[in-house]
């Protein structure tokens, strides 16, 4: 009889899902840079889209594989190794949220979708370890984003493409830091609730459905909004994009609102 915790040989194998969405984001990439697109708009929306749905799945892929090396012998009958977006817990949170955060805000926010069985873990450092794996794959997600602007790699790279991978950079730290605040529902609380007294803990326990409401609500809010991009725009400055970039990243990806003609010359 084959258990939960017996290893079957597709519990770790890529899913066509997620292959397939990494192609479309690869077209439409190339989309973006060649100017094939009619509306380059478009290129880069689907771009931006499914690359953001891979750093999704990466995020919590990152969650699930820490899990496993630190004592979760279930994680892959459950199938979260296989970057299968469709296999995370809450496919709402997971997926169609944040996506429609980015689309209404241009914020970055993972939702919670990996079931870990928590008693089966090692110790508290290690529940500490899996929460803040997930930001930390944003963290590096945003560095390879970034990456040809801070090696000064981008001669002959076309203004869209640029504009697309750098807010595609501006998702990925708005994703790392938001994740990090201690808010449950978010990574920064999974991170510190292992070292919280049960009591506390306890108290908490009905609020982390709507950590991730709240904290995007409170963005809404227009001196925290401000205050927040400015922290953003100025880690992206620290990484050597120009936030013009990001800006026309934002208005590309949003085509149906009308975009700057600056954005879409070549450079």
């Amino acid at each position: 009889m084959t258990t939960a915790t017996t290893r079957r040989p597709g519990d770790r194998r890529i899913s066509p899902v997620f292959l397939g969405i990494l192609a479309v984001a690869a077209v439409a990439g190339w989309a973006a840079w060649t100017g094939f697109a009619a509306r380059p708009g478009v290129a880069v929306f689907l771009f931006v889209t499914a690359a953001w749905i891979v750093s999704l799945c990466l995020h919590e892929y990152a969650h699930a594989r820490t899990a496993l090396h630190s004592g979760d012998i279930t994680i892959g009958a459950k199938g979260y190794l296989t970057l299968n977006p469709l296999k995370y817990t809450h496919a709402l949170l997971s997926v169609v949220l944040p996506v429609l955060f980015v689309i209404m805000g241009g914020i970055g926010l993972p939702g919670g979708a990996v079931f870990i069985e928590r008693g089966l873990i090692r110790g508290r450092r290690r529940l500490s370890l899996i929460s803040a794996a997930g930001p930390l794959t944003n963290a590096l997600f945003a560095a390879v984003c970034t990456a040809p602007f801070w090696l000064h790699a981008l001669d002959g790279v076309p203004t869209v493409f640029r504009s697309a991978l750098a807010f595609l950079a501006l998702l990925q730290v708005t994703a790392a830091l938001l994740n990090l605040l201690p808010v449950p529902g978010l990574d920064g609380y999974g991170v510190l609730e292992p070292w919280l007294p049960s009591g506390v803990k306890r108290q908490v326990e009905a609020f982390p459905m709507f950590g991730l409401l709240v904290v995007f609500a409170l963005l809404w809010i227009p001196s925290l909004n401000i205050a927040f991009f400015d922290l953003i725009h100025a880690v992206l400055r620290g990484l050597g994009v120009d936030t013009a970039y990001s800006d026309c990243g934002y208005w590309l990806y949003r085509f149906w609102s009308g975009t700057p003609e600056a954005c879409v010359v070549s450079s």
